[in-house]
């Protein structure tokens, strides 16, 4: 039997027929779904994950490189599997850092900001980083040219408040600063199905996700700031409107797999 590794087009079209089919499976569709990626000195992220996490780094221009993203959309028809008659729908930002834990490539969640009050639910039950907010998406498509004629996020949160404006170019994704291929670049930035946070009681929590192949299109920032990156040092106001990539797709539907786990109950150091 071989013991050769799999690469990174195996792993995605595994994780993209891996379903569960849990009792609080919930489904959704994200709606207007932007990555905005920025490429920081390692220093600045390394102190935020757990020590048993490795960061994923690359090379751009000589200089290691950690990453992370500000993943933003809106939850539509948002609704347990074993409920399907009770949906919702609200914005969403998530604030999260490429990692590998015990070999696999994940993503690490800084947080989420909410525009629902029903954000009291996994704070409160399962002790997730997700914070209340008021969220505005104002979003243009085009069908025809297949591309955003108008893109902007307003969240106004005590804990990540958020501005951004992007374009779309409707160009298809090519290879980015510092992956070595393609594949490698769809694993890392839009396929991680583990996610990893340090819940509110400082423990270290976990959940799963999943979604098929993402194929997103190209943007630019035209403005951005994003609080909760000035606040922790990452990413400075000057800095904000500069990203590594911006990434865009119209929907994309996706499966959280609840209830969260507890992974270590050490607590956060």
């Amino acid at each position: 039997m071989s013991s050769e590794k799999p690469g990174p087009a195996a792993i995605i079209s595994s994780r993209c027929a891996t379903r569960e089919r849990g009792w609080y499976t919930v489904e959704t569709t994200l709606d207007h779904f932007a990555t905005i990626t920025y490429a920081v000195p390692p220093e600045r992220v390394r102190p935020l994950i757990h020590p048993d996490f490795e960061l994923h780094t690359v090379s751009i221009d000589d200089d290691e490189r950690a990453l992370l993203s500000v993943v933003a959309f809106v939850d539509r028809d948002f609704r347990f599997r074993r409920l399907p008659w009770a949906r919702w729908s609200f914005g969403q930002t998530n604030y999260r850092i490429y990692v590998r834990y015990q070999g696999q490539e994940c993503a690490w969640f800084l947080g989420t900001t909410l525009a629902s009050r029903f954000v009291v639910v996994p704070r409160y039950l399962w002790r997730l980083p997700w914070h209340a907010a008021r969220t505005t998406i104002d979003a243009r498509y085009d069908a025809a040219a297949a591309r955003y004629e108008h893109y902007s996020l307003t969240t106004r949160s005590a804990w990540a408040a958020a501005e951004l404006t992007l374009d779309d170019t409707g160009q298809s994704a090519d290879l980015l600063p510092g992956f070595p291929d393609l594949d490698t670049q769809r694993l890392v930035l839009t396929h991680p199905v583990a996610g990893y946070y340090w819940r509110t009681d400082g423990r270290l929590g976990s959940y799963r996700i999943w979604h098929d192949r993402i194929h997103q299109t190209v943007g630019q920032a035209r403005h951005a700031r994003f609080g909760l990156l000035e606040r922790l040092g990452i990413v400075g106001a000057d800095e904000a409107s500069r990203p590594h990539s911006v990434l865009i797709q119209r929907e994309v539907p996706f499966e959280i797999y609840l209830p969260p786990r507890i992974v270590y109950n050490r607590l956060h150091p």
